[in-house]
């Protein structure tokens, strides 16, 4: 994930160096610790934040754990992992809900944070959950921010209340709210006003909308790009109207990450959910021990393990799985496995899932181009339902009528068929190898994937 690409880098090589020793002195985790708090530094977390946390981990790393243990450099990474866990919140922080539906849910933040696009992504992650959430439209100053979230509700099939931008946002909140309890909406989302800045008049409408709706969650949207701005504007936000939860928008943009780490730390509010990116679908719960554990390199598994099994058909898996081992796996099966990996999202989001992906050589730089991906699925389109069955009936005219119909060139099919020629190879292979008895060995697999195994996108 971008947004601590060189923060975990630098950790990861201040680590590396105390994991192969076998006795690590003070003096050893001192320089560990000036290491990580030059990188947190630099990541832009709050300065007040990153003195608390080399304390703290000093304090346990000094102690009496990492003498008594028999790796004691995997015990420091251990406690800074467990440090940077509490740092964010320490366990997931759900949404709350209402005693008595619906329960409210009211949005702050400034302007281009990312508010309004957020809303409706969080009615997205809502319905996931069988809700039924309903979005009142009180940001009558921007020019199209009513036009926007209705856009947003009609793209996600979820109910807008709007009563254009001439009635106050208060009288707008509160006739939503008695909308949604006629209309049996168990959530309703308030989508309110920002500013470039925070200023008296804003924050004078937002304590308004408060105390007409008493929200159960006030979240504020921060954009994670603009790093110490962001903690500030939380902290602000949070003196005057008591937020309940914060909404990191852009995580996956090229930033330092510092907000993240800083902003639990300096007000007391947990990140509820983060955004990665611009799809609808893109916002998640904010889990502090996956996200520290990505940022130590030591990946996100079980996010991915819970992206996959709610977009992978587990039947569709195991009869895939049965052809790969026998050999039976055709242009049609594959273009099937592209259409069940795509449905994960960005793939290169799901590589960075992956323990140690940064780490790999070549893995660092394997940006996906999904142009690729579509060009790949063009080629396996042209051709007939027979070809795809037996791609060993693609002689030179077959091929050069695929290229044609799919708008590639003669070379790009040729490339293809033999990627999937060796594909089907290396299955047969690993299939054997694998064997009744389980894998044999390292060997087997490093020749397996070889110089020549490469992605055919």
């Amino acid at each position: 994930m971008a947004a601590f690409e060189s923060l975990s880098n630098r950790l990861q090589n201040v680590f590396s160096k105390l994991k192969g020793k076998g006795k690590v002195s003070e003096d050893d985790v001192n320089e560990a610790m000036r290491e990580v708090r030059l990188a947190l530094l630099e990541a832009d977390v709050n300065f007040k934040v990153v003195k608390d946390f080399i304390a703290k981990v000093k304090e346990r790393a000094i102690g009496l754990e990492v003498s008594k243990s028999f790796t004691p450099g995997m015990v420091v990474i251990d406690i800074v992992n467990k440090e940077l866990t509490e740092l964010m919140g320490g366990t997931q922080s759900k949404l709350a809900k209402a005693n008595k539906p619906p329960t409210v849910v009211m949005m702050a933040g400034l302007q281009g944070a990312g508010k309004t696009t957020t809303t409706g992504k969080l009615a997205k992650l809502l319905q996931k959950g069988n809700h039924k959430p309903l979005l009142i439209a009180c940001d009558i100053y921007r020019p199209a921010a009513i036009k926007q979230l209705q856009v947003l509700g009609e793209q996600i099939k979820a109910p807008v209340f709007s009563l254009g931008d001439q009635t106050s946002p208060v009288e707008i909140a509160r006739a939503g709210l008695q909308h949604a309890k006629e209309n049996g909406n168990d959530y309703v989302i308030i989508d309110t006003a920002g500013r470039l800045h925070i200023d008296e008049e804003l924050m004078e409408e937002l304590k308004q909308i408060h105390q007409a709706t008493k929200p159960d969650e006030v979240l504020l949207v921060v954009d994670a790009m603009t790093g110490q701005d962001a903690v500030n504007v939380a902290k602000s936000f949070h003196e005057q109207l008591e937020l309940t939860g914060v909404v990191l928008t852009k995580l996956d943009g090229d930033t330092r990450g510092g907000a993240a780490l800083s902003v639990k730390a300096v007000t007391g509010c947990p990140i509820k959910f983060a955004a990665m990116g611009e799809k609808i679908d893109s916002l998640e719960p904010f889990h502090p021990e996956r996200m520290a554990s990505r940022i130590l390199g030591m990946g996100d598994m079980l996010s991915l393990i819970e992206k996959a099994q709610s977009n992978i058909d587990a039947e569709k898996a195991k009869e895939m799985e049965r052809k790969m081992r026998t050999a039976e796996f055709t242009f049609d099966d594959f273009l099937e496995q592209m259409e069940q990996v795509r449905n994960l999202g960005p793939l290169d989001q799901i590589m960075d899932m992956l323990p140690g992906m940064n780490k790999m050589k070549g893995m660092k730089d394997l940006k996906v181009d999904e142009k690729q991906i579509g060009r790949v699925e063009a080629i396996v389109r042209s051709m007939t339902k027979e070809e795809k069955q037996k791609p060993e009936l693609l002689n030179h005219s077959r091929r050069k009528r695929v290229a044609a119909g799919s708008g590639t060139t003669i070379v790009e099919v040729n490339r293809l068929i033999k990627q999937f020629d060796d594909m089907k190879k290396m299955m047969k292979q690993f299939s054997s190898m694998m064997g009744p008895k389980g894998p044999k060995g390292k060997k087997g697999l490093k020749g397996l994937l070889g110089k020549n195994m490469k992605f055919p996108f």
